[in-house]
């Protein structure tokens, strides 16, 4: 089968799974692997598109999403990463808003999310907030969910998007 894995990492998360991905196919199947507005001539030639975002605010960013609007008639298997994770619900919640943006015509052949690490940025942020804040649990709780983030995307989640590809025949079971 030839495959397409486009997509957009903006802490390298998402290319941590982009990456899995071409290992687990082999990168002889892939006809592109990129970012939006890269050189993605042969993206027309693959029978399967892998649509990898960072999740914005509980979307995915602006880029993959005009991307995802210009597609026609494809089939698609989105992944993607975000910082606040282990949520199924929240998981899912996002996922629906990212496939909002393919228009009719387009079959999503599966979908596959992890948490994935912040910069330090955010949990400098997260602190200047609780020392204002100290009694604040919901900060409390960011904090804690960076530091749960920091190792991930990890073994485990790439053993999860590998076991999601092999429920959704996409790859062999022997794999």
């Amino acid at each position: 089968m030839k495959y397409a894995v486009i997509y957009e990492s903006a802490t390298g998360n998402t290319k941590m799974l982009a990456d899995e991905i071409e290992k687990i196919l082999g990168a002889e199947d892939c006809v592109c692997f990129g970012m939006p507005g890269e050189n993605l001539q042969r993206e027309e030639e693959a029978e399967l598109l892998f649509l990898g975002f960072w999740t914005d605010k509980g979307e995915c960013s602006e880029k993959i999403g005009k991307y995802m609007e210009t597609l026609r008639g494809r089939k698609v298997f989105l992944f993607g990463t975000a910082g606040f994770g282990g949520s199924e619900q929240y998981f899912s919640r996002i996922l629906s808003r990212v496939t909002s943006h393919l228009p009719e015509g387009n079959t999503v052949e599966g979908t596959y999310m992890c948490q994935g690490k912040m910069p330090q940025s955010v949990r400098k942020r997260y602190e200047a907030m609780q020392e204002k804040a100290p009694q604040d649990d919901k900060i409390k709780r960011m904090i804690e969910n960076f530091d749960r983030a920091l190792p991930h995307p990890d073994k485990e989640d790439m053993n999860r998007l590998r076991e999601t590809m092999k429920a959704r025949g996409i790859m062999d079971e022997n794999v």
